[in-house]
């Protein structure tokens, strides 16, 4: 598959262990690809890197096989972008805002930003320097959206708006998807791109500490996540004994969870047919439960 995003040893280092340290990725033409971490891993920053505004300390990034850096300006009319922190020109309304931006991207069809004003319930008339911060991301979304282009950047596309507007937000960027966009989004909420994305990469402390192939967690997975509740303690320590992947120990009740795969569940019951079992669950996977585990993982090392 063409590689449309390449991201190789990118590292922005500003002390104190702030930044991105030798980042690789690649994203493929056609795939929506995640990045998920806390406030000030690093996720605006690296996507400020792929958009050209940043110079690489060390490595490089490129977009469609251009540098990012060096052809930042010509990469700007082929894609779409939704800034962390929404700065914009120096224009009275909504709709000055729409205009400047259609010139400089060659736009003389309107209808689509009409369609999209209308979608997010935009009142593009109001004055963009008393609009809310809802008001201005949903600016932003018309703004990277409008132009109908092949690659977008999405830096946390859905934060300010209301559950509305972001699962219309999440709708809008399925669509995209089916059209055989490229979109780089990172957000900090695990539903939307559990929705969306094929691949979501892990980002801690400015590092890249997994990147999980979403088929993994939508059902298609061999590991399977169960609960289990044991009526006495010396089951549950004899349970904790045995060489199963315990993720979380809750001794004041006697629980335990385990990751186990497919294979091995005859096993698990084999086990614990001989205790006494208060219950057992099988807990559906989800991308936050599997990021707080690869989370907890890193903090260990």
């Amino acid at each position: 598959m063409k590689k449309i995003i390449k991201i190789n040893g990118l590292t922005k280092n500003y002390g104190d262990g702030r930044g991105i340290f030798d980042i690789n990725l690649t994203v493929n033409k056609g795939e929506v690809f995640g990045l998920v971490g806390i406030n000030g891993s690093g996720k605006t920053t690296l996507i400020r890197h792929l958009m050209g505004f940043l110079k690489p300390q060390k490595g490089h990034t490129s977009i469609m096989d251009r540098e990012s850096w060096r052809y930042a300006s010509e990469l700007k009319k082929h894609v779409g972008y939704i800034p962390g922190e929404i700065a914009f020109p120096e224009v009275n309304r909504g709709t000055d805002f729409f205009k400047l931006q259609a010139e400089y991207l060659g736009i003389r069809d309107m209808s689509r930003a009409i369609d999209l004003i209308q979608r997010f319930n935009l009142d593009a008339d109001a004055k963009l320097k008393r609009m809310s911060k809802g008001m201005k991301q949903k600016s932003a979304i018309v703004s990277a959206f409008m132009a109908d282009l092949d690659i977008l950047l999405l830096d946390e596309g859905s934060t300010g708006l209301d559950p509305l507007m972001q699962n219309e937000f999440t709708n809008l960027v399925k669509e995209e998807k089916q059209k055989g966009k490229t979109i780089f989004m990172s957000s900090h909420i695990f539903s939307e791109l559990e929705s969306t994305c094929d691949r979501v990469a892990f980002l801690k402390n400015g590092h890249i500490i997994d990147v999980v192939d979403m088929n993994t967690i939508r059902g298609n997975e061999s590991v399977k996540e169960f609960k289990i509740e044991f009526t006495k303690q010396a089951d549950f320590n004899d349970f904790l004994s045995r060489p199963f992947y315990v993720i979380r120990k809750q001794p004041e009740f006697n629980q335990a969870t385990i990751l186990i795969p497919d294979k091995d569940i005859n096993e698990l019951f084999g086990v614990i047919q001989n205790m006494d079992v208060r219950f057992i669950t099988q807990k559906p996977r989800t991308l936050e439960a599997y990021f707080k585990e690869k989370y907890t993982d890193a903090e260990a090392v």
